[in-house]
């Protein structure tokens, strides 16, 4: 009796040990089932260097030669190309309902996808991306759409500023070095600049941005995408009340008759594109209000390159800058 009790207890442990063993397989087959269907990682992300998309666990590096970029937001291409890098295709301007003018030729080729916030999907998937970038603002809701076609990598473009969006976007290519050198340009550039802008209007002088639109005028803030580059990168001086304005929106609308309260010593204006808007400046520079302000005196009035100064994106600030030194050159 005692030794077939022995025998019972030896079965039972064997038992035992066989059962654990095949929960663990089980266990272990789970895992690699969900690391699959995932994807073999999260394809969505900001870093490459710890968050960011996974084809294997390690750190991804993009190939732009091989592989074919998709971008879903023209500030995206526009960094990308910054980068030296054109993607396979683009979404296009809202407003020129085609790539924006200072890029389009470098877009040659590259398929158009429609408006960000109403994109072509079969033109997406019909131009067979490995790699698609968002905007998590305009396009985050759709992420699990663009999943279906490729890897979607995902920016925030309302995060940061444009030399971080360059150096995260540089990140997933492994050309942070061509990010730092863009920037080092840009700064010495916008010092430059600066300088032959004081030179003109003198080192004090009070300045302020004006957007005439078709239906309001509007005095631009010290927020992106004209404040920055205005009195931070330029280090001009703002008109009186330019830093009453809400730093949290890009604009204020105004009435003409206020225009004085500013007292700028010169004034930058962007003319939106259509004739609505032209019409509405050339009236604006008959009127006795605009003709008596102390910049149009003194004939400091600098018509800018809209499309350049209100792309927000490092190629669109590099070229507004050109812009305003061919102004200040004259």
């Amino acid at each position: 009796m005692k030794k077939m009790f022995s025998v019972l207890l030896a079965l039972m442990f064997i038992m035992g040990v066989l059962t654990a063993c095949g929960g663990a397989a089980k266990s272990a087959a789970h895992s690699e089932g969900q690391t699959a269907a995932n994807g073999s990682g999260n394809r969505t992300g900001g870093n490459p260097k710890g968050d960011g998309p996974s084809s294997s666990g390690a750190d991804l590096v993009i190939d732009p030669a091989t592989a074919k970029i998709a971008s879903m937001s023209i500030h995206i291409t526009n960094n990308l190309l910054a980068l030296g890098i054109k993607p396979a295709g683009s979404v296009i301007g809202g407003d020129v309902k085609d790539f924006l003018p200072h890029v389009k030729e470098r877009l040659e080729g590259t398929v158009k996808y429609g408006v960000v916030a109403d994109p072509d999907m079969e033109a997406l998937l019909a131009s067979k991306p490995d790699y698609i970038f968002i905007d998590s603002t305009y396009s985050g809701a759709d992420l699990a759409k663009f999943e279906k076609i490729a890897p979607t990598i995902s920016i925030n473009l309302d995060e940061g500023t444009w030399r971080d969006h360059l150096k995260q976007i540089a990140g997933y290519f492994g050309r942070e070095a061509e990010a730092e050198s863009f920037i080092a340009d840009y700064d010495a550039k916008a010092q430059r600049v600066s300088e032959k802008i004081k030179a003109k209007l003198g080192e004090n002088a009070k300045v302020m941005a004006v957007r005439m639109t078709a239906k309001e005028l509007r005095v631009m803030s010290t927020a992106r995408p004209l404040g920055p580059i205005l009195f931070k990168d330029l280090g001009l001086s703002m008109a009186d009340g330019v830093d009453k304005i809400s730093a949290d929106e890009p604009y204020e609308v105004i009435s003409k008759e206020v225009l004085p309260d500013f007292d700028a010593d010169a004034i930058f204006v962007i003319v939106s594109s259509g004739n609505e808007a032209a019409a509405n400046f050339a009236e604006l520079e008959k009127n006795a209000v605009w003709q008596n302000l102390k910049a149009v005196k003194q004939k400091h009035v600098y018509v800018l390159d809209g499309q350049k100064w209100l792309d927000y994106s490092s190629l669109g600030q590099t070229m507004a800058l050109d812009n305003a030194e061919q102004l200040f050159n004259k």
